[in-house]
């Protein structure tokens, strides 16, 4: 096999924690030894159990930290355990315990697959409890509005009501995962459950018996707690506001995904508004007016000419705002289109005029009150949006529907800082991606953890026998013209050597779909019927079941593919990734931090962009190898990978350490060998 790069596997490197042994430290690590040895109680419990010892020593690293209320940021390689790595020392140490995932999925696996197994191992008597969003519970107070009014897009969503409503009898905990009768996206969920700004709290008539509620108290209840990050930062903004404190105080918090997290705290330490949001203000104020003021018609007619200034914000975005759809703008770049800036006065002007007449009526009922405050909210971000500040970005996006509008801190390291410095408690922070080759610098900027203990593992997987990392040559620049024509020849050879069972991952959704043709197209010739599947054409999780059940599917998917997708097996042999995931320039956000870097004496492109893209490029690389008996290849067709000795090199050492090469045949010979 040609060996073009020269192989050099990445040495695994454990920079040691908190070396902090408080008394009974040694019994832990001891205790921690013999539970995930081969024959120890988590073997007992689990059949096909296999001793690690990149897990004991992690297990090790976390049960110090949180003796010593310390920081930990610990990058995990696939296959390493690391779930079990954290929850044994948390739960073995006791106390109150917070574990925040990036999804709703992995927070129902972790409660009800894996905490059960650690829980069972330990033999302890740990109380946990699931905790999530409150738009992942049903609203009594929404659902009885939604059957009164009667107004259903489809058929299918009166069945599906007549479901959640038959749900809603018998259920303990409310949460619309427990009815798989009724699909996680479908159009009916809005309107049966509350957000915060539609919450009526104390007012409400089903106050005593609400799910959300009740679930709040069970995680106040709980030894530990199961949340998802965007719950977490919700509940850190509520308690900033003095308002509520949805999660129980702790002596533990976990980040699973925690890689996740700048994203997220960014989201929530911003501010957005957005069409839907102004557009179901409108919707709730004119059914609460029609309820509760049916004397005042100006109520109504005022929430018609908001719902109106909406809709006509999003058409003057130009003749064709489809061509700037998913595009992020600065608010300097929309107001210089033509019609925007009349078309933003009169939202403005509507948006006022509502919020007089709900203030006028708001003793009428308190749907009405609820109306008249979403209503002020709303016009204090519009006038933030309009405000200069240089600690925040001013920006919007144009969807396909909408627009919405955004105030985003340049910087979330001192908000973050003052909540991680506050009271002492253990934090931990975990992914299979987090650092640079070791480098945790610019996630530790990010979140103001300059000062955490840092550890990585590397995957217990045989990379260099059980995949190939493949840079095709004489593959033109991503910005040429010839790029797209280049990749396809590359691609389809490959894909046929494959026989399918591949992710094409893109780093744009216009990239996708241009791809999509191409590849169905240059399938039909080659005389190949292998399923095509495209992100969008249904739910992420009925993608991936069909995916795995045709066997020899290939699945084209942009950014949510990319992470948090698990494929084990020969289902999934070929990973090709279109090219470097950097950010585009001309984000707003983007800019504006790369601008802080370079005012501080630094490189932006080395310190911020380049490391921001090999962590996206690892989660891409992850979907390969999701076991020790998986198989298959990488395809990098982007030429900086192997071309560019400023980061190239950079950037593939921090990938596992697969076998390299620039050769085709190698490929074709790669696949070959299955089943010798």
């Amino acid at each position: 096999m040609h060996d073009e790069w020269g192989i050099e596997t990445v040495e695994m490197m454990f920079l040691p924690g908190v070396r902090i042994y408080n008394r009974g430290m040694t019994d832990i690590d001891d205790r921690l030894h013999h539970f995930f040895a081969a024959e120890g109680s988590l073997a007992h419990v689990l059949g096909d159990y296999h001793s690690r010892p990149q897990q004991v020593e992690m297990a090790q690293a976390l049960a110090r930290t949180i003796a010593a209320n310390g920081k930990f940021l610990a990058e995990a390689g696939t296959g390493t355990g690391k779930t079990f790595a954290y929850l044994a020392p948390a739960m073995m140490m006791g106390g109150k315990i917070i574990v925040s995932t990036g999804t709703k999925n992995l927070q129902d696996q972790l409660f009800n697959k894996d905490i059960p197994i650690i829980r069972k191992a330990l033999g302890v008597s740990l109380i946990p409890a699931l905790l999530k969003g409150r738009a992942n519970y049903v609203c009594q107070h929404h659902l009885e509005r939604t059957q009164a009014e009667g107004r259903l897009e489809s058929r299918r969503d009166v069945g599906y009501l007549q479901k959640i409503v038959r749900f809603a009898e018998t259920t303990s905990t409310g949460d619309k995962a427990e009815l798989g009768a009724v699909p996680e996206d479908a159009t009916i969920w809005p309107l049966v459950t509350s957000t915060r700004e539609s919450c009526l709290g104390s007012d409400c008539a089903h106050h005593t018996d609400c799910f959300v509620l009740a679930a709040r108290k069970r995680a106040l209840d709980a030894d530990l707690v199961v949340v998802n990050h965007h719950l977490f930062f919700a509940d850190v903004m509520l308690r900033d506001e003095g308002v509520s404190e949805l999660l129980p105080a702790c002596n533990t918090v976990i980040f699973d995904e925690a890689h996740q997290l700048p994203e997220t705290a960014t989201l929530f330490f911003g501010d957005m508004l957005s069409s839907h949001q102004m557009i179901e203000l409108a919707r709730d104020s004119k059914a609460s007016g029609v309820a509760f003021a049916k004397d005042y018609t100006q109520l109504p007619k005022a929430a018609d000419a908001l719902d109106k200034a909406v809709r006509d914000l999003r058409l003057a975005c130009g003749p064709d705002p489809t061509s700037l759809a998913g595009k992020r703008l600065t608010r300097e770049a929309f107001m210089q289109i033509d019609t925007f800036p009349a078309a933003w006065q009169k939202l403005q002007t509507a948006l006022a005029e509502l919020a007089a007449h709900l203030e006028n009526q708001a003793e009428r009922a308190p749907e009405i009150v609820n109306c008249r405050d979403r209503a002020a909210a709303q016009q204090l971000l519009l006038q933030q949006w309009e405000t200069d500040d240089v600690s925040r970005v001013q920006w919007g996006e144009i969807t396909r529907f909408g627009i919405q509008c955004y105030s985003t801190p340049v910087s979330i390291d001192a908000i973050l800082r003052k909540q991680f410095d506050g009271h002492p408690r253990a934090w931990i922070f975990t992914s299979a991606t987090l650092a640079v080759n070791g480098d945790f610098s610019l996630y530790q900027q990010q979140l103001g953890l300059q000062e955490a203990q840092t550890g990585c593992w590397d995957s217990p997987f045989d990379y260099p026998n059980q995949a190939l990392l493949y840079v095709p040559q004489g593959m033109p620049n991503p910005n040429d013209a010839r790029y797209q024509k280049a990749w396809l020849e590359e691609v389809l050879p490959v894909l046929q050597a494959s026989r399918g069972r591949a992710f094409l991952l893109f780093t744009s959704l216009r990239a996708m779909r241009e791809a999509r043709d191409a590849v169905e197209e240059g399938m039909q010739q080659a005389g190949c019927s292998y399923p095509i599947l495209m992100q969008g054409d249904a739910s992420r999780n009925e993608l991936l079941e069909r995916f795995r059940q045709e066997t020899n599917a290939i699945l084209l998917g942009s950014q949510s593919f990319w992470e948090g997708v698990d494929v084990k097996g020969e289902a999934l042999s070929l990973v090709v990734i279109d090219r470097l995931p950097f950010a585009p320039p001309d984000d707003p956000v983007l800019t504006a931090r790369m601008e802080r870097v370079r005012q501080n004496g630094g490189n932006p492109f080395m310190q911020y962009q380049l490391p921001q893209a090999v962590i996206t490029l690892k989660q891409g690389a992850g979907r390969l190898i999701r076991d020790e008996n998986d198989r298959g290849v990488l395809m990098i067709c982007d030429p900086r990978l192997a071309e560019n000795k400023t980061y190239g090199r950079r950037i593939w050492q921090s990938l596992p350490p697969m076998k390299r090469t620039r050769s085709r045949d190698d490929v074709i010979a790669f696949f070959a060998e299955e089943g010798k």
